[in-house]
Order: structure tokens, then C-alpha cells, then sequence
């Protein structure tokens, strides 16, 4: 290790080796996309000099016995993850924001005090993951066509400062005009090193810091006003940061670059820290050392081979945690960065997907959790076999010309029909009914309303409040309820 290079974990790392960089391959990592913004000062997050931090990836989890697991067992956490192929780029395109009320998603991300805000309206808050600056042609038609309304895409600092000082941005002026065209908002990475800077690691140094807070700056004041969500980083917490994890030195570019944010734009939404799943101790030394100041939501990476109902203990358990740090009169809303389920995971196929992936984000509105970024958009390769190249909605083959540019997925179909069913309405309340754990969601709004059912039991028939009887499964499905 170079002299200065960031010291050792937290404690606790060298008895998690299975999250130790030094236990896995080399491998590249990732960027993702973005939405639209809220005019909040951040004054009116309670910053306080030095604040900042973001992230992403993915992981692998213990396999479950079938769908049918008790939603409270807690699964051993062995999940791994791969880094994602990088996109560089560069030139600018401007465009009218259209703000995070177009998305539903001001009151959730503007850090209100008091309670809870109000459920954002289905689909505002649902997001994809991708891996491109430039998309194929009609790849975004039919991503939108999904009913996702947010992109998530690492901006990687190597790509976009090729020479010290000097930033390029224009492949992702073209992927924010290509989303523009969509209605589609993106969620950017400021993620990993430079090999100009800090031997090529994570930075460790002030002087690496400060080079990355500059570039971070300029990027965030070259699409200010554009409805982009700023993370930084990418799952900190694991080996994407090298050459092992520091949460202390997290903390610290997270200041520095929190510090130029508030100097550069301070009406941006900046997020963090984007951990390998809802790792509890890095967060809390996040939330200790006041990065709640700087933030306007926490986002994690729920990553787990058990069904998605199984988050809503950790859930819990991190809202209190928010709660316990969060600066006087703000709510912090958890966001749900990435999170999906490959399709070649043993005991998972394509069903096994389509009907976890309406259920997580269903959760995750039961949780007042406003966005659920889906990993990943379309399968990263053809082997069938390999966990990485199957979490997509549509398969990996892009076909020209033709409509879809993808095979699509049982998945994508599940999303279609949740986003049909309850576009518009927002969460009101989950009704108790049946067995602990069979799910019966009332979502309302505009003078209509409709029953999201579905439960991680064996199926079995339920009887609903207005007396219908329901055969409840492990998909979801979506009935039509009297508004009030």
C-alpha cells in the first residue's frame, strides 16, 4: 500500500471477509442516469460546511427454498457483486428542466420536516439501472415503454477528465437529450479514481479529494437545472473502493465534495452513500460523522435471494437510524438504489423474476422508500449460466429495426401491467387481511382507487373488505377497489 494510501476498514471488515476487496477479482464498475429537480436550497437541508456522498452495484445472496421462505427469516448475507463496463464521454445540450414535481417526487426528496411525505403517484420514482451513453435506437422507446420514468448511469471521473482540469462531457449531453426525448430523468454516479490522481485509487489524499470534488462540481454545474439526482460513488463499502474499503476516507470526499456542491449548485439533489446492501455499521458511521446535513435521501442496495418482503425489518430498522441522526425537523427518505434478482440464481427463472420485481416495488412503497432503481435494464450477455449476464427485463440481444429492439422478459410485462393498473394512484395503506404474510395495498388518488394482492405464502383465498374472495398468488395482481 502507497504511503498515504487510506488506511484500514472500520472496524469490524477484517471479520467480514466475504465484503474485503482483497477477496475478489479485479474487475471494472459502473454508471447509471437521472430525473429532475426541486428549487430547494440547501439552507433549507440544514448543510453545514463539508458534507457530501453517493453510490451503487449489485451483489449475490444465499439462495432461499423456494418462494416460500417466512418473510422474517434472515438469510446469512454472503452477496457479491460485479463492477459494470464504463462509458466515458463528453459537449452539452440544453433543455427546460422539467423538476422533480413532474416526477412526483418534490416532497419526498426536499427534505420536509414533520412527517412523512405523501406517497409519490405510481410510476414517478421508478427506475432502471443502464450501461450505455449512447443508446441503440430503440432502446429508450421501449424502456419508457416499461413505465420506468428514471435511468441510473455512473459518470466516471477517468472519462470525462482526461487531462487534468479538463472535463468532458458530451457523451452524456447526448444520453440526457436522448432520456429529454422519453420523459425519462436520470440518477448520475460521481463514482471511482483517476489515474492521475492518488496512484489510481479511491481517493485518499486532500489534494486527490480536492481533484475529485473540482470535477464533481463541474459536472454538477454543467447540468444544473437538468433534474439529476448526484450520488457519489458506488457501494463504498466493498471493493469498489480501493484498494479496500475506508469508510473514514468516505467520509471525507464526501465533505470535500459536499462543500463544493453547496459553492457550485446548491439547489441539487446530492444522495448517499449507495452501500452494498443495508451494511447498518457503515451507515451509521456515515450518519455519526453528519453527512445527514448534507443529503437529501440515504440510498442503499437491498440486494437478497429471499423474496422482497424480507427488507421491511431492515427497513425499519434504518429509518430509526435516519431518525436517530437526521438534522432537527428533516425526514430523510430511504431510496432503493439498486436492487434486482438474476434470472440464472439456482432456484430462479423468468416467473421467479417477473413476480419479485412488481413485489419489490411494491415494498418499497409500502415502506415510503419514493424511488426503486430495478438492476438491470437488458441482460449484460448471452450465457444463460451466468448470474451477471440474466438480471435484465429484456433479453441481451439487440435487434435493428425491428419493434421491440429486445425480447422482452416475463418481467417486463409484470412492470407494464403494475404501472397500468396504478398510474396515478399513490400508497394510502395496507390492509390486514388473511395471513402476516399475504399483501393487500390500497392505492387511491384522482377519485379511483385499486387493491394490489399478492403473498409469500403458499397460495390460498382471502376475503377482502368489501367481502369479494380472492385467490391470493405470488404475483401480484391488481383489483379495483371503492374510491373514498
Amino acid at each position: 500500500m502507497p504511503a498515504g494510501a487510506p488506511g484500514t476498514c472500520y472496524a469490524g471488515w477484517s471479520a467480514r471477509c466475504c465484503l474485503h476487496v482483497a477477496c475478489f477479482p479485479a474487475r471494472r464498475a459502473p454508471r447509471r442516469a437521472r430525473p429532475a429537480h426541486p428549487p430547494s436550497p440547501w439552507a433549507e437541508y440544514g448543510l453545514s460546511p463539508g458534507c457530501g456522498a453517493a453510490a451503487s452495484l449489485r451483489r449475490r445472496a444465499p439462495a432461499t427454498s423456494g418462494d416460500y421462505a417466512p418473510t422474517g427469516a434472515d438469510g446469512k448475507r454472503d452477496l457479491q457483486r460485479r463492477g459494470r463496463a464504463r462509458a466515458g464521454g463528453a459537449g452539452r445540450l440544453r433543455r427546460p428542466a422539467a423538476g422533480w414535481r413532474a416526477l412526483g417526487l418534490a416532497a419526498a426528496l426536499a427534505g420536509a420536516a414533520g412527517a412523512q411525505p405523501a406517497a409519490p403517484a405510481v410510476p414517478a420514482g421508478l427506475g432502471v439501472n443502464i450501461h450505455f451513453t449512447n443508446p441503440r435506437p430503440g432502446e429508450l422507446q421501449l424502456l419508457a415503454g416499461a413505465g420506468f420514468t428514471l435511468v441510473r448511469m455512473d459518470l466516471a471521473w477517468s472519462g470525462t477528465e482526461r487531462q487534468p482540469g479538463r472535463y468532458d462531457f458530451r457523451a452524456y449531453d447526448r444520453l440526457l437529450a436522448a432520456l429529454d426525448q422519453q420523459q425519462l430523468r436520470a440518477l448520475l454516479i460521481l463514482d471511482y479514481s483517476h489515474p492521475h490522481y492518488d496512484q489510481g485509487l479511491s481517493p485518499y489524499s486532500a489534494a486527490g479529494r480536492q481533484a475529485f470534488a473540482r470535477w464533481a462540481a463541474a459536472a454538477v454545474q454543467h447540468f444544473r437545472g437538468r433534474g439529476v439526482i448526484w450520488e457519489l460513488y458506488n457501494e463504498p463499502n466493498i471493493r469498489f473502493w480501493k484498494p479496500q474499503p475506508s469508510v473514514t476516507n468516505y467520509i471525507a470526499l464526501a465533505r470535500e465534495v459536499g462543500r463544493a456542491l453547496r459553492a457550485a449548485a446548491p439547489d441539487e439533489q446530492y444522495v448517499g452513500p449507495a452501500t452494498s446492501q443495508i451494511d447498518f455499521q457503515f451507515l451509521e458511521a456515515c450518519f455519526r460523522a453528519g453527512l445527514l446535513a448534507c443529503w437529501t435521501g440515504v440510498t442503499v442496495h437491498p440486494y437478497r435471494r429471499k423474496m422482497p418482503e424480507t427488507v421491511l425489518p431492515e427497513y425499519a430498522r434504518l429509518r430509526a437510524l435516519i431518525d436517530r441522526y437526521a438534522p432537527p425537523g428533516r425526514t430523510i427518505p430511504i431510496l432503493s438504489g439498486e436492487w434486482g434478482y438474476s434470472t440464472a440464481w439456482d432456484q430462479f427463472d423468468d416467473e421467479r423474476q417477473a413476480r419479485y420485481l412488481p413485489r419489490q416495488f411494491l415494498v418499497n412503497l409500502m415502506s415510503g422508500v419514493p424511488v426503486s432503481i430495478w438492476y438491470d435494464w437488458h441482460d449484460d450477455g448471452p450465457d444463460a449460466q451466468e448470474a451477471e449476464h440474466n438480471f435484465g427485463i429484456v433479453r441481451h440481444r439487440w435487434f435493428k429495426g425491428r419493434a421491440p429492439a429486445y425480447d422482452l422478459k416475463p418481467a417486463y410485462g409484470a412492470l407494464q401491467a403494475l404501472v397500468a393498473n396504478l398510474r396515478g394512484l399513490r400508497f394510502s395503506r395496507r390492509l390486514a387481511v388473511g395471513q402476516a404474510d399475504d399483501y393487500v395495498l390500497l392505492f387511491a388518488g384522482d377519485g379511483r382507487a385499486c387493491y394490489a394482492a399478492w403473498t409469500a405464502a403458499r397460495p390460498h383465498a382471502v376475503t377482502l373488505p368489501d367481502g369479494r374472495t380472492v385467490n391470493l398468488t405470488g404475483a401480484p395482481q391488481y383489483l379495483p377497489a371503492a374510491a373514498k
